[in-house]
């Protein structure tokens, strides 16, 4: 045989390098789409439901009418951690005023500095649009306080919407 068995190990190696190969290439071809999760509307009493009194129940609050999904940090925002009051509502309010005081736990900003209008972008932005998953609005964000639709509120604007239909 020419240049023996040690010619062999090689190419073996080479076909078991390309099997793996295309093994990987088809894991990658043939994994299913992931479905996007439907975005939530949420009414007060709906919101209030995951405060996070309630043990596996996940942990909810609202920014700016956008529903996070805090239940990671729930050393934070658990039964008991310091932030747990602003969870269960919307309390753009008290992050925009760094106050757990349980008139500033609202998602009214009337009266609110410019300061603090730019530290609730910032906290928005950077920390829960950044770590935590959207899942749902507040109706105050979609619905006027009689009930008709906000004219103003345009899906595509919105964070995680692409489309008109999610809600």
């Amino acid at each position: 045989m020419a240049g023996g068995p040690g010619r062999l190990l090689p190419l073996a190696l080479g076909c078991l390098a390309a099997l793996a190969a295309l093994a990987e290439l088809q894991q990658l071809r043939f994994k299913p789409t992931p479905v996007p999760t439907p975005v939530r509307l949420f009414t007060e009493s709906e919101l209030a439901r995951y405060s996070g009194q309630e043990e596996g129940q996940p942990i909810y609050m609202a920014v700016k009418g956008v529903v996070f999904d805090v239940t990671s940090g729930k050393e934070f925002y658990g039964k008991g951690a310091p932030y747990n009051a602003l969870v269960g509502k919307d309390s753009t309010r008290g992050v925009a005023k760094m106050s757990l005081d349980p008139e500033d736990l609202t998602h009214d900003t009337t009266g609110l500095t410019e300061e603090e209008l730019k530290s609730l972008d910032d906290i928005f932005n950077d920390v829960y649009k950044a770590k935590y998953p959207i899942v749902g609005y507040t109706s105050q964000r979609i619905l006027n306080e009689d009930g008709s639709p906000n004219q103003n509120f345009k899906p595509e604007d919105q964070p995680l919407f692409s489309i008109r239909d999610e809600f």
